[in-house]
């Protein structure tokens, strides 16, 4: 394969000297190229022409890009956290006090990315996490569809969050043959549950994420300064109001009283006082491989699995719900030896390459990213997202190629060191 790499380049060159910027490479399985890293090749080549990338390159750059793209109040609610955002800091921070141990001659020329997940080999580690305003941020209003096209072009299973602005079949049906996940907010109306849960199973889901994490909204001074909660708009509420039980519970249909459809929603939607008890009635419902999202503490991860789920997801919601608390990264270790051979998946803070192989030689099964595709989104609609995928991919591609690491199994927890 390293024969073919010239070959691929040169074409890549010639393509960048039509004027494609950063989009050059769609997708390097399709190029000859056998490793993620060499994207940035292509990068350079094309600067031989005066061709430099379209979009942003570092998460400091894209964010900014983001915030001049998005509504004053949608960058607050996709940026923001809880509190004074001090747990939304420090889940980023924290990988900073965690470091990859260099290893030499190991013969890393080429790298395996894939992953074993649920009986499926993925191409890559990587998981596009739920976002729940997601439809918002492509400027076309269908940023639900975009993500699960981008999906599908980068071969990277999305998340797709119960509060989507397309409904969730419509989202399903664009994954192609890339794997989706549903990830379900459970709702106070148990009918309305099972709904939305045999819905997910009929459009094809290949699991179910069930968030714990967010029973009820956390305290978020950003959004209350400006009294912007998107969803109290009526917005991101397509699976709900498609839904023919949650419609059932209407006077009117959504489309001639939004307002009442909404307000409904709303008494709908909290579950605090959800229990173990109700886990195993949502269990009751599928056979699809289920995780349960929000789990840092070891011992609801030994629980959860006593309850029969089949995977762990190690999140803090990214900051968003609960303010001082533990970043989620130093929370992972313990969840890890707590799951056996469960897998986990782990989200919060993740804003590079360097996270994504750090949260990978920990343990996790694989890894999610929610920040940056919700901003490439915002700058570079479905392109936008596949190309941060790129950079993530690139980025952990490069590490793994210069500290020795061929394949994901080689990376393991003896490889780490606590930096503090």
């Amino acid at each position: 394969m390293v024969g073919a790499e010239p070959a691929a380049l040169s074409s890549t060159c010639r393509h960048q000297r039509r004027g494609a910027g950063c989009r050059l490479t769609t997708d390097i399985r399709g190029a000859g190229v056998t490793n993620h890293g060499d994207w940035q090749l292509g990068i350079y080549l094309g600067g031989l022409a005066g061709v430099v990338p379209a979009l942003p390159m570092s998460f400091p750059e894209l964010e900014s890009a983001a915030r001049e793209a998005m509504t004053p109040e949608l960058f607050s609610y996709v940026s923001g956290g809880a509190g004074d955002e001090h747990t939304q800091r420090y889940n980023v921070t924290a990988f900073e006090r965690w470091g990859l141990m260099p290893r030499i001659l190991r013969g890393a020329a080429q790298r395996d990315l894939s992953i074993e997940l649920f009986g499926r080999r993925l191409d890559t580690p990587l998981v596009l996490a739920p976002v729940g305003v997601i439809g918002l941020c492509d400027p076309d209003g269908h940023g639900d569809l975009s993500t699960a096209r981008a999906s599908a072009a980068m071969g990277v299973p999305m998340i797709a969050s119960t509060l989507m602005e397309d409904p969730l079949e419509d989202v399903a049906a664009a994954l192609g043959d890339t794997p989706g996940w549903f990830q379900l907010y459970p709702p106070s109306d148990r009918e309305v549950c099972e709904s939305l849960v045999r819905r997910a199973e009929a459009a094809g889901y290949s699991a179910l994420v069930v968030t714990l994490d967010t029973l009820t909204l956390g305290w978020r001074p950003r959004d209350l300064s400006i009294a912007s909660f998107p969803q109290l708009k009526g917005l991101c509420l397509a699976s709900y109001f498609t839904d023919p039980v949650f419609r059932s519970r209407l006077e009117r249909p959504p489309e001639e009283d939004v307002e009442a459809a909404t307000g409904q929603w709303a008494l709908t939607f909290g579950n605090p006082g959800m229990t173990w008890e109700d886990l195993d009635w949502i269990r009751s419902l599928t056979e699809l491989p289920l995780l349960v999202k929000g789990v840092l503490d070891p011992e609801d991860a030994r629980r959860a699995i006593d309850h029969g789920v089949d995977g762990l997801y190690c999140s803090n919601h990214g900051g968003r719900q609960a303010n001082g608390g533990l970043p989620a990264i130093d929370c992972l270790p313990d969840v890890l030896a707590a799951a056996g051979d469960v897998p986990v998946v782990y989200d919060s803070g993740v804003r590079s390459g360097a996270q994504v192989v750090k949260a990978l030689a920990l343990g996790a099964t694989a890894v999610g990213v929610g920040r940056p595709y919700a901003y490439g989104l915002a700058v570079g609609g479905q392109a936008g997202v596949e190309h941060v995928l790129r950079c993530l991919l690139a980025e952990t591609d490069l590490i793994m190629a210069v500290d020795g690491y061929g394949a994901v199994a080689d990376l393991s927890p003896e490889a780490m060191r606590r930096l503090d």
